[in-house]
Order: structure tokens, then sequence, then C-alpha cells
């Protein structure tokens, strides 16, 4: 029987169930206000090219502003009990529970991922971070980080646009656990998913000013970073914006965590089970269309099985649907910006001109927004382009290897350090390539799986610290 394509009738969310302001202020001092300069720039659906919405352009004296407003929240927010504060904390992720699916569907806008997954990956995990860290705001003395942890003062954190809404339960929720306040700046290409956030904290009932959030571009970011009254500085992004921020606060007392970008890899061996391997392969790089930074970028599949387990991979990414986020049925959405979209082809045709062999799946891309197909390269060598730096998008690069010390060297043969995956049966394989790879998060038969309880950060150019679990609590603690 002639394997079958069977289509899926279109399965649509409903746009109505979040109502999108046509204009947003700053979140400064538990109300929203224009930006000081009266500047501000419009944020845009990435599947359509849409306008969602006009958001306000923060500059010094909003910095300024925001920050001030922190530092006298801070007092009152760090001398409650932390059974006081687990409340607040409390109440916010059953808020964030109660209002998932609008915030899905705003996300999916927003971002251009799919509501698949909003829906059932980043909501989720947001929530659960926030019950999580509620649950260790009364019991610091019991995390292992000295008789006495106190909290820094006031938290500045910068966040990216892959993940909006979960980046920001990363950092805000250990802050506000261990009695800190906070600033935060999100992306500019999607700031909405942060902005109903500060509904969020209003409907709470959070103290004013212990959450501010204000919007811009990279000159607002900067100024929040270099402010003098900022305490810690928590930053998740490109690895050339980490170094930036790290010679900003380099000389400082400025406590810093920067988790950067990744080139992780996924190492098959000839005994892994194909099928599962190639859905681990599948969901490692092109969940997300691949804009994650610990995505398993690269492919290195033992010679002996090459050809099998690229002939399954080819035959998966044949079903994959490509199209509208907000229907049900997507796998792989809309990329989150035109610049994005131009750095993934320049990179992918880099490639090619290198003499990989280039293939991607057939499908229709949509004439409006920012499109990528799924695409994998074969042929590829340590010296190419796309096996070296950081693409983000949905490409894979595919390299052999004979034995596990040169899976080891391949893998590890990259500036980056944040991720890597282990496919084979052997128990002892996996706890043996573990332990050599240099990679801050390694998982065995299976990729991209993420819990509260589970620290996550990188070595080397993939940054430093960890968010998560009890040493997400370290970054925001006085342990001296």
């Amino acid at each position: 029987m002639p394997d079958q394509i069977f289509e899926y009738a279109p399965a649509p969310e409903s746009r109505a169930i979040v109502d999108i302001a046509p204009s947003y202020g700053l979140f400064i001092d538990g109300e929203f206000r224009e930006a000081a300069g009266g500047k501000v720039f419009k944020t845009v659906s990435p599947a359509t090219e849409e306008v969602l919405s006009e958001v306000a352009q923060a500059d010094g004296e909003d910095v300024e502003a925001a920050v001030r407003a922190a530092r006298a929240a801070f007092p009152g927010w760090s001398g409650l009990p932390g059974t006081e504060r687990a409340k607040y904390i409390f109440r916010i992720a059953r808020i964030l529970q109660e209002r998932a699916r609008e915030l899905a569907v705003l996300e999916t806008l927003d971002n251009g991922k799919p509501i698949r997954e909003t829906r059932d990956a980043d909501l989720p995990l947001v929530a659960a971070h926030f019950f999580y860290y509620a649950g260790w705001a009364d019991k610091l003395e019991h995390a292992g980080l000295g008789p006495d942890p106190r909290p820094l003062g006031v938290a500045g954190q910068v966040i990216p646009w892959n993940f909006p809404l979960l980046m920001l339960a990363w950092k805000i929720a250990p802050a506000l656990a261990t009695g800190n306040t906070v600033v935060l700046k999100p992306a500019e290409t999607t700031p909405l998913s942060a902005l109903f956030f500060a509904d969020v904290c209003r409907q709470a009932g959070l103290p004013r000013g212990v959450v501010n959030i204000i919007t811009g571009d990279g000159a607002t970011g900067a100024a929040l970073v270099a402010h003098p009254d900022i305490d810690k500085v928590a930053f998740t992004g490109s690895t050339a914006v980490g170094k930036a921020i790290a010679r900003t606060v380099a000389g400082t007392r400025k406590k810093l965590t920067l988790e950067l970008g990744g080139k992780g890899a996924n190492i098959v061996f000839d005994d892994a089970p194909v099928d599962q391997a190639v859905e681990g392969i599948v969901n490692g790089i092109y969940f997300n269309q691949g804009q994650v930074c610990c995505a398993g970028s690269r492919l290195l599949v033992q010679e002996s099985v090459q050809d099998e387990l690229l002939d399954a991979l080819k035959r998966r990414l044949r079903t994959l649907r490509v199209g509208d986020p907000m229907d049900k049925n997507t796998d792989v959405g809309a990329i989150n910006s035109a610049e994005q979209l131009a750095r993934i082809e320049e990179l992918a045709d880099s490639g090619e001109a290198e003499g990989a062999e280039r293939w991607s799946a057939p499908c229709e891309l949509p004439g409006n927004g920012y499109w990528f197909a799924p695409t994998l390269f074969t042929g590829v060598s340590q010296a190419h382009r796309i096996a070296r730096e950081e693409i983000f998008g949905p490409v894979l690069s595919v390299l052999t290897f004979r034995t596990p010390d040169e899976a080891v060297a391949k893998a590890n043969n990259t500036p980056y350090g944040l991720s890597a995956g282990i496919w084979t049966e052997k128990g002892s394989r996996i706890l043996s390539m573990a332990n050599k790879l240099r990679a801050g998060v390694v998982w065995a038969n299976t990729f991209n799986k993420f819990d509260p309880t589970s620290p996550f950060g990188g070595y080397k150019e993939s940054g430093f610290g960890r968010e998560g679990g009890r040493h997400g609590l370290e970054a925001y603690l006085d342990v001296r």
C-alpha cells in the first residue's frame, strides 16, 4: 500500500479569546504610563506582518523611574515573611493557569510559534515555575546556600523573543521568592505577554513596584544593565550581547548570570531505537522553528546507521505541517522577524556554497509573513559555518562518527556548551558520554525536556550561572 498523507481539516484557535489594546505603556510602580520621551514602536505578527499594537519606547528617564520604584518597594517586599511572599507568587501561578488560553493565543500571535506549543508546553511550564518557587519562599535557609541567605536588592532582567513568557517566569519567579524586586525588559519583537503579565501582577495584588516592566530596544536594555542601582543582572540572549553585558558589569558589585547561545550536538549510536531517535531529533531542532538556544542543531550519527536514520528522518519531515500558527494542527510556525529570517537564509546559503548538500521538506509556505521550510544538510564538515555558528532556525547539520571518542571530540569542538543529547540502549555508554561532554544539560534518549526543579545553564560561550531548581535561587541571594 503506498504511503498516504492524510489532510487535516483546519482547526484554528479563536483570536477573540484575547483582547489586544491598540497601545501599551510602561508598567512602573504598579501603573501603566507613557514613555517619558513619548516614543512608541509597533509589534507585528510574524505570521501575517499585521501590526498588533503600539508599545512605549523606554529611555533613560524611564529606566531611572522603574529602578527607583523597585528600590522603594524592596524593603517592604524583602521584609515580608517567606510564607507571605509565597502567597503572592502562588496567586500569580493560579491566575496564569486560569488565563492560560488567553496567554497562549497572545504569545502565538506576537511570537509566531504554533498554538500547540504555547498551549501545551510554554504555559504549563510558566505556571509550574511560579508554583515551584512559591514553595521555596519560606525554605531558603534549607536550600543549602548558607544559614542566613538574604536578597540582593533590585534585579535587572533582559529576556529574549523565542520564549517570552517562559523566560520571564524563569527570572521573575526565583527573584520574587528570594525577596528581590524586579525591573524586566522583554524583547522588542515580543513585548505583549510581558505586558499581559503586568496585569496578572495587579490582579494578584502584588505590592506596587515589586515588578516593573519596561519595553524598548537594545538601548533600553543597555541602560538597565548599566544603571548603578541595579544589584543583579540576568540576561538570556545572544552571545555577542552577553559579552557586551559582561564588559559593562565587570568591576562593579553587580551579580551576573548569562544564558547565551548554543550549538547542541544530538548523538545517535548504532544501537539507538531509530523511530524514537527521529522524534527526538525533530523535537530537538524543529520545535519552535529551531529558535531555541539549546536546540540540537548538530546531528552526530554513527556511520553504520546514517542512511537508515536519514531515510526515516526525511519521511518524518515530509509529514510536518508548516503554516498558520493559530491552527492547532500546525507543527512549524513562522520565524520571529524579518531580520531573523534573513540570518537563517544567509547561513543556509553559506552551507550550499561551502559544499554541503541541502534538503528541505516539501511544503507550501504562506505568501505573507516570515517562513522557512524545515531543512537539513548532509556532507557537513566541522569547518562549515553551519556546523560552527548558531543559526537559530529550523536547520539541521548532519555529521558522522565511527567511535564514541570521535563523537565526543566532535561534539565538544565548539565555542558553545549549552546542551547535548545521547541516543543509545546502553546505560553505561550514556553515563560515560555525559561525563565527557562539555554541556550544561545532557539529555538521554530524549531532547528538550524541561522541569522547574532542574537547573539549566551552560559552559564556555553559552554563559554561566544556572536557572531553575534549587540552583536558580543562588543567583538572587547574598550567601556570604
